[in-house]
């Protein structure tokens, strides 16, 4: 059976030197999947007190560098993070609310999708954001819509 890898062993397996700083800004974003900078600056204050925005950013970027986080770039969204790496998954994005959830590749290996001309590049990964409206705000539109065809016939 084999052990579960902490932060600080994932850390080191990327050459990086375990700090309070990582350590809270990578377990911030595994503990809030698709989270933005700001969420995540909040996640870190909340566990060591005082720390600077720079610092995050900082980290975050040191992460990417070190492929232990994936930065996602949504049209219209800020940034976000996840600890999801390593796979060529994709993001279903709620129009409304701005929820994000993985999808898996729907035709296999990377880049599971195949331009129908490359114009010379050698691709090795596709990025796909699908784009709709979460349960949450489906179940809240349609319940406005109810409200307000009753209403309408009520008068």
């Amino acid at each position: 059976m084999e052990k579960e890898r902490t932060i600080e062993d994932l850390l080191r397996a990327a050459s990086l030197r375990v700090t309070r700083p990582r350590v809270a800004v990578l377990s911030a974003v595994s503990n809030h999947s698709h989270a933005d900078a700001d969420a995540i600056i909040g996640a870190v204050r909340t566990e060591l007190g005082s720390v600077s925005k720079q610092a995050v950013y900082d980290v975050l970027a040191a992460l990417v560098e070190a492929d232990l986080v994936r930065r996602i770039e949504p049209s219209g969204s800020p940034a976000r993070f996840e600890t999801r790496v390593g796979d060529n998954h994709h993001h279903v994005v709620c129009r409304s609310c701005g929820d994000i959830a993985d999808v898996d590749c729907a035709l296999g290996a990377a880049p599971c999708l195949h331009a129908s001309d490359s114009h010379g590049f050698s691709i090795d990964e596709a990025e796909v954001i699908y784009w709709g409206t979460c349960p949450d705000c489906t179940a809240k539109r349609l319940l406005n819509e109810q409200d307000l065809n009753t209403t309408r016939s009520e008068k």
